[in-house]
């Protein structure tokens, strides 16, 4: 336990991270790669370039320090960071760098105002939640590796098929190159895939949904090329898959991880609402519960800017056709709509139109803005907020 100093020292830092929290992030990034450049293989540099994971340090940060005095409130979000280090590789031995660099960082933004009792609260606190970290990707590491077909680490796999999904998105069919088991994971789950990107000369992770239901023959990822502007970059691994990657070639994976999986202990509804992208984890639950014979009703909602966009549209077609218990709605924002299809958002609305079951577990994937809206649409129309699942693909904020 920290000592009471400890936690007040730490809570009067609050005020400094809601205002000066991306700035003491950003040098910390800066400061730890120019020190540290090996580390630059680790941490996703595309995210770096747009800011995302100095935004979310900054609000984890903030976070920690507001519940110091209880930080299992924050267990749900450990858990969920957990899952992504276990995924990046990141490792026990990490943690003392990163916590070096952080602790600088504060001395160093804060200038006078970093006491060497501030510095030493931060340290004190900085080892709580490293030693927490650290044992919980330690668990995900010992499950992962003695599973069947498990691994730990990074693992060659063989791209067997590739598939288009719509105008955006391609799926990528993977076997180990070693020829060994695949492992099982939870509908839901993600791997994280690993290339070398000559333009950078370094290694790159980027993690992607597991987009089909386990099977024992393959792993399917489905990726899009993700397109840039003025405010963020074109998506360097996306764009290396679709443009370079082809039926053959190799990819390094990661053991599938995270927290965001089908319930599949229980017979009630399941209603699963996505945007673009955010269908894979989706078609995973789905090809799961199709598998099984559907025995529960499933409602599928998912939308895309226009009808090219929507991905995986003559499967979930097929599917709605041949599953009585399935109801597939798509919407779609821009120009025609073809026959089956709904024009506009998913919305309020449309969500007690067709979205609310008694009972049903609701799971969200896609941008961040309409995580947020599709979450407080269901808990305004009475949907218990521990039936409402969400999946954030990259830098994860702390809430939605």
């Amino acid at each position: 336990m920290l000592s009471e100093q400890t936690r007040a020292l730490v809570k009067a830092t609050v005020p400094v991270l809601k205002e000066h929290g991306v700035t003491l992030t950003s040098h910390f990034y800066q400061r730890m790669f120019r020190h540290n450049p090996e580390l630059k293989n680790v941490f996703n540099q595309g995210h770096q370039a747009s800011g995302q994971q100095q935004q979310a340090l900054a609000g984890a940060v903030l976070g920690y320090a507001e519940h110091i005095d209880d930080p299992s409130v924050l267990a749900p979000v450990v858990m969920r960071i957990a899952h992504k280090h276990a995924s990046l590789g990141i490792r026990a031995e990490h943690y003392p760098i990163v916590g070096g660099h952080l602790l600088a960082s504060i001395r160093e933004v804060l200038g006078d105002a970093a006491s060497d009792e501030l510095i030493a609260a931060w340290a004190e606190a900085y080892g709580q939640l490293a030693d927490i970290l650290i044992a919980a990707e330690a668990d995900l590491y010992k499950t992962a590796t003695l599973a069947e077909g498990g691994w730990s680490g990074f693992r060659p796999f063989r791209v067997v098929e590739r598939g288009q999904e719509g105008s955006e998105i391609a799926s990528f069919y993977l076997v180990p190159a070693d020829g060994g088991a695949l492992p099982s994971f939870q509908p839901g789950q993600y791997v994280t895939v690993r290339v070398t990107l000559p333009a950078l000369g370094l290694a790159q992770p980027r993690q992607y949904s597991l987009s089909d239901a386990p099977n024992g023959r393959y792993l399917r990822i489905s990726v899009k090329r993700e397109t840039g502007d003025e405010l963020r970059p074109d998506g360097m691994v996306s764009n290396h898959l679709h443009a370079t990657v082809k039926t053959g070639d190799l990819v390094e994976l990661s053991a599938p991880m995270g927290d965001f999986v089908l319930h599949q202990d229980r017979d009630t509804p399941v209603v699963l609402i996505s945007a673009g992208v955010g269908q894979t984890p989706m078609m995973a639950m789905l090809n799961t519960l199709v598998a099984q014979g559907a025995k529960r009703e499933v409602v599928y909602l998912t939308a895309a800017r226009n009808a090219g966009a929507l991905a995986f549209a003559d499967t979930l077609s097929a599917l709605s056709a041949d599953t009585p218990t399935l109801a597939y709605t798509a919407f779609v924002e821009e120009g025609e709509v073809a026959a089956g299809q709904r024009a506009g958002r998913i919305d309020q609305a449309a969500l007690a139109e067709l979205a609310l079951r008694d009972g049903a577990d609701y799971y969200l994937c896609g941008p961040l803005e309409f995580m947020r809206a599709q979450k407080a649409a269901l808990l305004a129309l009475g949907v218990p907020a521990d039936r409402v699942h969400y999946e954030v693909f990259g830098s994860d904020p702390l809430t939605v």
